[in-house]
């Protein structure tokens, strides 16, 4: 089975990832440890990576592309879950074609979602217990900005396979209802 997770920050899409990752067997991939593997084993697309951080950039769409395929095709015999990829359409289209090249296709595309308050309330409170730095009011509202330009109009592209679970609630209610679907 190969999943797909994604919602706006705050939405618990990692903590839902773990669970299914647990509960179904399947690889958590996220990006950040996508890179900072590739980044640890020295590869070119790695080292490339590094370069585009170290300036304080984003990692472009090609270079994520590039390590996503490396990263799909040693799994690509195994169950997994992409948690935070992608994020824009480009990277979108990109793993499409990287599935398509090695004949699989996503099985189920999770799109929690949670209204925009309670996201704000939930990071401001989970700053308040870890003492992250980047969970201000500021830093997340321009998180939610980013978002909804970016991340947001994945859910018109993947319209048709898309499942939308209301992420409010207690984890286990949130747990309970994907589990409804995907069985």
């Amino acid at each position: 089975m190969k999943l797909l997770i994604m919602g706006p920050p705050g939405a618990g899409k990692g903590t839902q990832a773990k669970i299914l990752s647990t509960k179904f067997n399947l690889i958590h991939l996220s990006t950040g440890d996508i890179l900072r593997s590739e980044i640890s084993k020295g590869s070119s697309t790695g080292i490339e990576a590094q370069s585009y951080m170290n300036a304080g950039n984003l990692v472009p769409d090609k270079v994520l592309l590039a390590m996503m395929k490396t990263t799909l095709e040693n799994f690509k015999d195994n169950g997994l879950i992409l948690d935070g990829f992608p994020r824009t359409i480009p990277q979108a289209e990109g793993l499409s074609a990287i599935f398509e090249s090695l004949n699989q296709k996503i099985d189920y595309v999770i799109n929690i979602y949670v209204n925009e308050d309670v996201l704000t309330n939930r990071l401001v409170e989970r700053a308040e217990k870890s003492g992250r730095a980047d969970d201000t009011k500021e830093v997340i509202a321009n998180r939610q900005k980013v978002y909804q330009e970016l991340t947001a109009p994945l859910i018109k592209f993947y319209n048709n396979e898309i499942i939308n679970i209301d992420g409010d609630g207690p984890i286990e209610k949130v747990t309970s209802r994907i589990f409804n679907i995907i069985k």
